[in-house]
C-alpha cells in the first residue's frame, strides 16, 4: 500500500507543475490578447472620433513622442559597462538598439494600426463572400453529375493561376477600376478606394477555389449512406445535402477553412501591389523612407503573428462549440482520451492485481 502511495505522488506532482504551467500559458496568452487588442481598437475608436474632431494629437499621429527613448539610446550607443572583477567590460549598444526600437515602435504604430484594420476588413469580407461561393461549387463537384466538370475548371483555373496575376487583372486588364470610380461614395467617409474592393473581388475568388476543394473533401468523407437515409425518410437529394450532409461536412471542414484563414491574412500583403493602404504597404512606404528595414519588419511580423493567433485561437473555440461526440476531429480525441484511461487502468491492475473487474460473461 505505502509502494502505490510512494509512486502516485510523483505523478501528482507532475500533474500539478503541467496544470501550474499550463495556467502560466494561458495568462500570458490573454494577457497578450488584451494588449494587442486593446491597442488596436483604441487606436481605430481614436482615428475615427477624437482624432478627427481635433482632440488629442490627431488621427495618425502617435499617442506620445518616442523622444525620451531617442534620448535614452544616445547615451547608450557604443558604451561599455566595466564588471568590478578584473578588466572586463560588457558593451551595451544592444540597449541602444532596443531604445532605438522602442521609439521607431511608438512613431510608426498609428500607421500599422490603420495598416491592420485594411487587412482585416479585407481578411473577413473575402473569407466570408468566398464561403458563400464555395458550398454550391463544393457540391456541384461530389453531387452535380454532368455540371461538375463547370466546376472543376472554376477551381483549377483559380488555382493553376498565381493570386497576384488575378490581382493585375482585375485592376490593370479589366475597367472595373474606372466603373468603380464613377461611384460618388467609393474612397469618400469611411469607404475605401476603389482599390480596395478590387482586391476584395480578387481574394473572394481566389479563396472561394481553395475553400471549394477543403469542402470537397469534406463532403467525401460524408459516408453515403447519410444522404440514402435521408431520402429515405422523404428528403429530396437536395433537401438531405442541406440538411444531413451539410452540418456534418462544415464540421470536418473547420480545420482546412482555419488554414485558408491564415493564408488569407498573409496573403493579404498582395493588395499593396494594387495600392491598398494594408499592413505589409504601409511598413513597406515607411521603410522605403526611413531605411530602417529590419526594426520595421520585425513590427511587422509581431503585428501578423498577433493577428493571425487571434484569428486561429478563434477558429479553434468555433470548432469546440459546434463539436459533437462522434463527428470529425471529435471522435479522435475521444479515441485518444479512451486509450490514454485504458493504459492508465492497465496500469493500475498491474499495480493491484486484486482490482480486478470481475467478468460479466460468467467465465
Amino acid at each position: 500500500m505505502s509502494g502505490a502511495k510512494s509512486e502516485s505522488t510523483p505523478a501528482i506532482a507532475l500533474e500539478r507543475l503541467r496544470s501550474s504551467i499550463a495556467d502560466a500559458e494561458w495568462t500570458l496568452a490573454t494577457l497578450g490578447f488584451v494588449l494587442f487588442w486593446g491597442w488596436l481598437l483604441t487606436r481605430w475608436l481614436y482615428d475615427w472620433t477624437l482624432g478627427r474632431w481635433g482632440v488629442g494629437p490627431g488621427a495618425g499621429e502617435p499617442f506620445f513622442s518616442g523622444a525620451v527613448f531617442e534620448s535614452a539610446a544616445a547615451v547608450f550607443e557604443g558604451k561599455q559597462v566595466a564588471l568590478p572583477i578584473g578588466p572586463i567590460a560588457i558593451p551595451v549598444d544592444w540597449l541602444a538598439s532596443l531604445f532605438d526600437g522602442t521609439a521607431l515602435a511608438i512613431d510608426i504604430a498609428p500607421a500599422l494600426a490603420s495598416g491592420a484594420w485594411y487587412t482585416i476588413l479585407l481578411t473577413v469580407a473575402a473569407i466570408a463572400l468566398g464561403f458563400c461561393i464555395a458550398v454550391p461549387v463544393a457540391v456541384l463537384r461530389v453531387y452535380g453529375g454532368p455540371l461538375r466538370w463547370l466546376a472543376l475548371a472554376y477551381t483549377e483555373l483559380i488555382r493553376g493561376t498565381p493570386l497576384l496575376a488575378q490581382l493585375f487583372v482585375l485592376y490593370y486588364g479589366l475597367p472595373l477600376a474606372v466603373w468603380l470610380n464613377e461611384i460618388d461614395v467609393i474612397g469618400r467617409g469611411f469607404v475605401p478606394e476603389y482599390a480596395f474592393w478590387i482586391a476584395i473581388l480578387g481574394f473572394t475568388i481566389n479563396g472561394s477555389a481553395y475553400q471549394a476543394e477543403y469542402i470537397r473533401g469534406a463532403l467525401e468523407s460524408v459516408d453515403e449512406g447519410q444522404l440514402t437515409a435521408a431520402r429515405a425518410i422523404g428528403l429530396s437529394k437536395l433537401e438531405g445535402i442541406r440538411y444531413v450532409v451539410l452540418p456534418q461536412t462544415l464540421r470536418y471542414a473547420i480545420p482546412a477553412w482555419t488554414n485558408e484563414l491564415v493564408y488569407l491574412i498573409k496573403y493579404s500583403s498582395l493588395a499593396g501591389f494594387i495600392t491598398v493602404p494594408e499592413l505589409y504597404y504601409r511598413a513597406s512606404r515607411i521603410a522605403s523612407s526611413t531605411f530602417e528595414y529590419t526594426p520595421i519588419y520585425v513590427l511587422l511580423a509581431i503585428v501578423y503573428l498577433g493577428i493571425v493567433l487571434s484569428a486561429t485561437n478563434v477558429m479553434d473555440r468555433v470548432e469546440r462549440r459546434v463539436a459533437i461526440p462522434g463527428i470529425g476531429q471529435v471522435e479522435g480525441r475521444q479515441q485518444a482520451t479512451g486509450d490514454e484511461a485504458a493504459a492508465e487502468a492497465s496500469a493500475d491492475d498491474e499495480a493491484d492485481p486484486g482490482n480486478e473487474t470481475p467478468d460479466r460473461s460468467g467465465a
